[in-house]
């Protein structure tokens, strides 16, 4: 018996390196593709965006060689509209989306002379593309925009205590995540408000940006709200696009985990066959252990072609066919379709199967854990073990007649 337990702890081991080495080549794959595929991504469809807050300055902020004071903006209002687009390269998926913006922008000069105030607005992303942009002073658009720096410097003429309003809009596109920075330094925001609208409902936030005030649900998706009086602040404003089930990552997670599944069902396969007195050698675990592995092997280049959801249901299909079809020939149809099936089922396709549910794949796996020792321990309590691992002596030879 020990050596029967020792042979099938050796095919395990084996398995187990070999999963190691295959989720180790996924991770290689999805990695290399990711450092290749997101720079043409970008470079197709626009980088993140990085919106700051328009600076305002009594002098020039290029040309001047002394040291800029920036002034406080009046009033900021601004309106932001999202729409997703999920865009998938290789073994990786892709949030890209759609952005309109539109702000407002109220300036004041406090003094009791007539100034000369230069607005700069620095565009979000140096890879973008920027449909429909709009300036406008007063409500007089600018036709003529020069850029400086990726940079929009346009000096105003502002009367003592004179206060105009200004606004700038755009379309644009960008990737995975988009912010609001009120400046590099500790500012001042005076009477802002920033209206921000999603046509998705998986919202999420940067963990270095500040939470909505207000959130309200809409047909499509999301209203958020940040209003602010007056405050000092160095935190960005930000949104995080929902992401798109990554197979590389995933494929290498449920690979990583695949000598959980397959120590549990040897296990529980062992008590089985040994409590009913049924032989099954230690090459039958290799076979099935082989099949165990198919699924993975199989299911880590399917992706590449179809749905992850898809490539899951036919690897499992054949594996399910492969440890079928075989222990019938060893243990019988009966034990094959009932135990062995059973077993398979729950410990590799829905094992496996529980890595769809983000968060809750470590909880799935301790109950069944939890639940394995609870049949295993229910099934064996009458089990005379000292008897049943007792090496019997070898048959006494027949006498001949």
């Amino acid at each position: 018996m020990s050596k029967r337990i020792a042979a099938i702890t050796f095919i395990f081991i084996c398995t187990s390196i070999g999963w190691a080495i295959l989720s180790i080549t996924v991770l290689a794959r999805t990695e290399t593709q990711d450092s290749k595929l997101r720079d043409s991504v970008s470079k197709l469809w626009g980088s993140r965006h990085f919106q700051t807050a328009p600076s305002l300055s009594a002098k020039h902020p290029i040309t001047t060689d002394k040291t800029v004071e920036k002034l406080p903006l009046e009033a900021s209002d601004i309106n932001v509209a999202f729409s997703l687009e999920h865009r998938k390269k290789g073994l990786l998926w892709y949030s890209t989306y759609h952005v309109k913006f539109s702000g407002k922008y109220l300036i004041a000069n406090n003094s009791d002379q007539a100034a000369t105030l230069y607005f700069d607005f620095p565009l979000p992303a140096e890879s973008a593309v920027y449909d429909n942009f709009r300036f406008s002073i007063a409500g007089a658009e600018l036709k003529e925009i020069a850029f400086n720096s990726n940079r929009l410097i346009k000096d105003i003429r502002l009367e003592p205590h004179q206060t105009k309003e200004i606004e700038v809009s755009y379309d644009s596109q960008g990737l995975e995540k988009w912010y609001y920075n009120f400046g590099y330094n500790v500012s001042q925001v005076n009477n802002f408000s920033l209206v921000l609208n999603t046509d998705f409902k998986d919202i999420d936030f940067p963990d270095d940006s500040m939470a909505p005030g207000t959130k309200q649900r809409t047909v499509d998706g999301w209203k958020l709200v940040w209003k602010y009086d007056k405050m000092l602040t160095d935190v960005k404003l930000g949104l995080t696009m929902p992401e798109k089930l990554n197979p590389g990552p995933w494929v290498t997670k449920v690979t990583a985990a695949a000598p959980i599944s397959l120590f549990l069902y040897f296990f529980i396969l062992f008590v089985l066959t040994t409590v009913k007195k049924i032989k099954i050698h230690p090459m039958n675990y290799f076979f099935i252990g082989a099949a165990f592995f198919s699924f993975h092997l199989l299911l880590s280049y399917l992706i590449d072609h179809i749905s992850v959801h898809w490539a899951f249901w036919i690897s499992s299909a054949v594996s399910v066919f492969l440890v079928i079809s075989y222990m019938r020939l060893v243990v019988g149809l009966k034990f094959a379709f009932v135990e062995i099936a059973l077993t398979q089922l729950i410990y590799l396709i829905f094992f496996s199967y529980t890595f769809f549910f983000k968060g809750y794949t470590g909880l799935t796996i301790t109950i069944l854990c939890i639940g394995t020792l609870f049949i295993v321990m229910q099934f064996t309590g009458k089990v005379d073990w000292e008897k049943l691992f007792q090496k019997q002596p070898p048959p006494l030879p027949q006498q001949e007649k």
